[in-house]
């Protein structure tokens, strides 16, 4: 669970390097002649899905939308 803005953009920006990584060593296998590309191509598929929808979680995170680590204060708020 992240704690903070700055956790929870790290935290995702980790789960989108993963996601890429994979997809980077499952093509690694095809070029290899290790695997088959029918076999891994979904696969490959999925995780290039994911980076791109993690990817562009993460922008929205970094951009601050309204939620749990934007909401000000009423108090703040106030005019005197």
């Amino acid at each position: 669970m992240a704690r903070s803005q700055a956790d929870f953009v790290s935290k995702i920006g980790i789960a989108c390097e993963e996601a890429d990584e994979s997809a980077y060593w499952l093509e690694l296998l095809v070029e290899s002649g290790a695997v088959a590309q029918e076999r891994v191509s979904g696969i490959i598929r999925e995780a290039n899905e994911l980076v791109a929808i993690v990817g562009g979680s993460r922008i929205t995170a970094k951009q601050g939308v309204p939620g749990k680590w934007n909401r000000q204060s009423t108090m703040d708020n106030r005019q005197s």
